[in-house]
């Protein structure tokens, strides 16, 4: 059965066109003749039976159905270039394994620690897009994810194995800085965890979670204490955004421990309270079922043993000071 497919070239000399609304442009670029460009999308044009550019004594513009062809394709005809350097670059041997992830998370956890997997397998490409949402994977362009959710989400994810990495176990956090400039009596200098009073915590201005508007509520909650504003405070979609505006000294905020351990070690964050929120989410890596891939495998042994070697240092063994 013939696939309806046209020339790779006319839809090259097609996109080129469309991008420039220009065949003298498109020409150009694709370093041929403005004839042969004009032949390849005439010929495009018989396939489809349509026409995808209207002629104007100034050029050329898109049809509208030119427009939506151009806005479907592009992306494809991207991934076949990416796809062909890989395999290139690579000369069959490793492979690049593409990855959706949760924005925190790849930036404050898995990109800092990623060298360390590019050392063990330097023949192996790591591509990392943002997702934060369940996809199929037979309509997506992820070999797997790293998703933050519950168990019951992960459960009726269609059509995946999926690997548990890790609690998302939330704990307060804030300024060194915000806490001189409330409580100017007290000695912040290395100290990893302070233990504040219901009284000075209830001082503390509070930073939300967009997506979460009871976390703190629940925190107090969890920690029998009473906060008469419990949603007051500047709101933030992403964790990391949280991590930036507590650094800034502009509130108190719930962040999972193992996504500001740098800021922690660096003591631009200080833990308020030993309590933590234990969440109801975790971090899972997440693949097709059907997906043997060596890629795949070698990249779960090696985050689970990262998770091993580096876990979250425990509030028990931190020097922490009470006030």
């Amino acid at each position: 059965m013939r696939r309806m497919i046209p020339s790779l070239q006319s839809l090259i000399c097609f996109e080129s066109a469309a991008k420039h609304q220009s065949y003298t442009h498109a020409a150009q670029e694709l370093h041929l003749t403005q004839s042969a460009v004009s032949r390849q999308i005439q010929q495009l044009e018989v396939f489809l039976d349509l026409s995808l550019f209207n002629r104007t004594r100034y050029g050329v513009e898109l049809t509208h159905s030119g427009e939506q062809y151009y806005k479907n394709i592009k992306s494809h005809l991207l991934g076949i270039e990416q796809h062909t350097l890989d395999i290139m670059s690579h000369k069959g041997l490793g492979g690049t394994l593409k990855l959706g992830v949760v924005p925190t998370f790849a930036t404050c956890w898995l990109l800092p620690k990623l060298h360390h997997f590019n050392a063990m397998h330097p023949e192996i490409t790591i591509h990392i897009e943002t997702s934060t949402k369940p996809f199929l994977f037979n309509e997506a362009i992820f070999d797997a994810a790293i998703y933050a959710g519950t168990q019951q989400q992960v459960e009726h994810w269609p059509g995946v194995d999926t690997h548990y990495l890790m609690d998302e176990d939330l704990i307060a956090v804030c300024s060194p800085k915000l806490i001189v400039k409330h409580f100017p009596q007290m000695n912040v200098d290395n100290v990893d965890l302070l233990e504040l009073s219901t009284e000075q915590l209830l001082q503390l201005p509070l930073l939300q979670q967009t997506t979460r508007p009871e976390i703190w509520t629940e925190w107090f909650k969890t920690n029998h204490i009473f906060h008469p504003k419990p949603h007051k405070g500047h709101r933030h979609e992403l964790f990391s955004m949280l991590a930036v505006a507590s650094k800034q000294a502009i509130g108190m905020a719930l962040i999972p421990q193992i996504l500001i351990e740098s800021e922690l070690r660096n003591k631009e964050l200080v833990i308020v309270s030993r309590n933590k929120l234990l969440g109801s989410r975790a971090y899972y890596l997440v693949h097709e079922n059907h997906d043997s891939s060596p890629l795949i495998k070698k990249f779960i042994d090696w985050i689970q043993n990262e998770l091993i070697k580096h876990p979250s240092y425990s509030l028990d063994q931190n020097m922490s000071a009470k006030f």
